[in-house]
């Protein structure tokens, strides 16, 4: 089962993850929310839309924008609708 891991923190943990240009989107419900604040960062992808962002809490590391999702996607991507996606350093384990 996929599993986002920060410095030895469960992020989130889904066997329902999307895969889309090498990232794992998982479902919200699986995310551990406990460790992430939403921030004002935003990004337009050109065919999935506007992104929002994460920082996460670890181990008293602030890692700044480190997941992402996309509240309102394009019809495309669709099947990421509020899925979260985790950048480096994270480590998605399969």
């Amino acid at each position: 089962m996929p599993r986002a891991i920060l410095d030895g923190t469960v992020l989130a943990e889904s066997p329902n993850t999307v895969v889309i240009e090498g990232n794992h989107y998982f479902p919200d419900e699986s995310v551990n929310h406990e460790h992430l604040t939403g921030t004002a960062t935003e990004t337009v992808c050109y065919w999935k839309g506007t992104a929002r962002y994460y920082s996460a809490v670890v181990s008293e590391t602030v890692f700044r924008d480190i997941a992402w999702y996309y509240p309102d996607p394009s019809q495309e991507a669709a099947s990421i609708k509020n899925y979260v996606a985790f950048g480096r350093p994270v480590q998605v384990e399969l």
